[in-house]
């Protein structure tokens, strides 16, 4: 269980780093949609980019931004928030199943379920955050 959390602590210190240089870059906000489950896929062909590319076109950050801006160069700010949010899902998981196998096969004791269940939580309401700024 010690590796398990070492393991998410420092999965959590890289999305804190990639966070950080997203925000330094202005990356953020490039996905305008937010498919927690779905939205693990990039766009796979240019008809798909030049697609994700139009709807980022009208959302106030291109306007206020990157007006000028072209596909490749919005495949370069895509990139890094796409990083950001896969590794926020991959963090989730990484979380979520070991949790599950020590609460259930090995029965953890109430209260470190209960904090660990509530750092899930924690956890959970970052992506909410997410959320809320795309749509805001």
């Amino acid at each position: 269980m010690g590796w398990w959390l070492l393991a998410c602590c420092a999965l959590v210190f890289v999305m804190i780093v990639l966070g950080g240089a997203t925000r330094l870059t202005q990356s953020g906000l490039s996905m305008v949609e937010w498919r927690p489950v779905t939205g693990w896929l990039p766009p796979l062909d240019e008809a798909q980019w030049q697609a994700t590319f139009e709807q980022y076109q009208h959302y106030p950050e291109f306007h206020a931004r990157n007006a000028d801006m072209d596909l490749a160069g919005f495949k370069s700010i895509f990139w890094l928030e796409y990083l950001h949010r896969l590794w926020g899902r991959i963090i989730g998981l990484v979380f979520l199943l070991p949790f599950l196998y020590f609460a259930f096969a090995r029965g953890l004791e109430r209260p470190l379920a209960l904090r660990l269940g509530g750092l899930f939580v924690i956890g959970a309401m970052q992506g909410l955050m997410g959320w809320v700024m795309v749509m805001s």
